[in-house]
This record gives C-alpha cells, structure tokens and sequence, in this order.
C-alpha cells in the first residue's frame, strides 16, 4: 500500500491533532513546522540571514519566532524575504526525510499552508469555523494575541480557499471523538486502494 497525502489547515484547525491520529493508524507523519523549526536552530545559516534581516529577534543566537511572526506577517514583503531563506532547506531537508521511507508505507505530510511542494499528491483539510480556531490558539499558547492569530489567519488561504483545494475534509468543528472518526473515515478511503 503505498500513497503520499498532505495534511493541512488553517492555524488552529487541529491538523496536528489530525496527524497524531493518522499516526496511530499507521501512517507515517511528517511536520512541515518541525522541519521549518530545525532550520531555524541556534547557529544554522538560515537562523544567521535571519538575524542579519531582523536582528531585533534574536537574542544568544536563537530566533524568537513569535516575534518574527509578529513581524513578517503584517507585510507581504518581509514574508517573502522569510520565507525564501527558510523554505528551499525546509523543503530538501522533508524530501530528504521522505527519501528514507519505504514506498510500502503511507506517509503525509502536515503543512500548514498549502504550496506546490508535492505535485500530484490529493491533500486532506482539516477545517473549523474560525471562531473556534481563534479560541483554540489562545488557549494553547499564551503569547499570542487575538491580533496575532488574525494577522497569521490573515496570510492564509481562506476557509473557503482551503475547503476549494481539499480532496477530503475533515470537519474538526466539535469534540476529539468526532475528530477521530473523521480521521478514521478518511483514512479508510486513502487506503482503500
């Protein structure tokens, strides 16, 4: 059985709670975030161009990346500039990841915007009304702010963007139990082949 898949959604729509799931089922998951995250450790040369660009986050050489957001996302400009530092070693680093995996196996990647890093492949949303998803980031990380959340949200596709992009969706609106049983529906179809 092999078949590659990505798994996205808007900030606080609980794609990675998504992912933990398709794990257990026996998927292996990939994070795009954690990929994105090793790039940027203290003393890599993506976290050196980035704190030549703004060196206001950085303190001992590690990047606060709250405040990168805080910065990057209010201008389309300074996002770019991020994200053409950061994206190509994300990328080579996941695809490398990727390359170890046999194709016996199925893997998805959980990204969490949508790029045309994986061609061909059908893509799984996990979706919520945005009120919830508001409610959900504020109570998981306590620096961010309501205006925080709607400047990230506001970078991202829109809800109906990600519903027009998706093959599947998984409708994350009520409790993790029906979570699960999207997940589990889901991945009957993805592997029903």
């Amino acid at each position: 059985m092999s078949a590659r898949f990505v798994l996205s959604g808007g900030i606080g729509s609980g794609k990675s709670s998504a992912g933990e799931i398709f794990s257990s089922l026996g998927a292996v998951v990939f994070s795009a975030d954690d990929f994105a995250r090793r790039v940027l450790a203290p003393g890599s040369e993506a976290t050196e161009r980035v704190i030549e660009l703004w060196p206001e986050v950085a303190s001992g050489g590690a990047i606060d990346r709250i405040e990168l957001g805080r910065l990057v996302f209010g201008s389309p400009e300074q996002l770019h500039a991020l994200e053409s530092i950061t994206h190509p070693p994300t990328r080579r680093d996941l695809l490398d990841a990727m390359a170890e995996v046999p194709e016996s196996e199925v893997v998805i990647v959980e990204m969490p915007i949508l790029r045309d890093w994986f061609d061909g492949w059908m893509t799984v949303v996990v979706d919520a009304p945005e009120g919830i998803r508001v409610a959900r980031v504020l109570a998981r990380d306590d620096r961010l702010v309501e205006s925080d959340i709607r400047a990230i949200m506001a970078r991202q596709p829109s809800r109906s963007e990600w519903l027009l992009a998706a093959d599947f969706v998984i409708d994350n609106s009520a409790d993790e139990k029906t979570l699960e049983r999207g997940c589990r529906a889901v991945w009957e179809r993805l592997t029903s082949d």
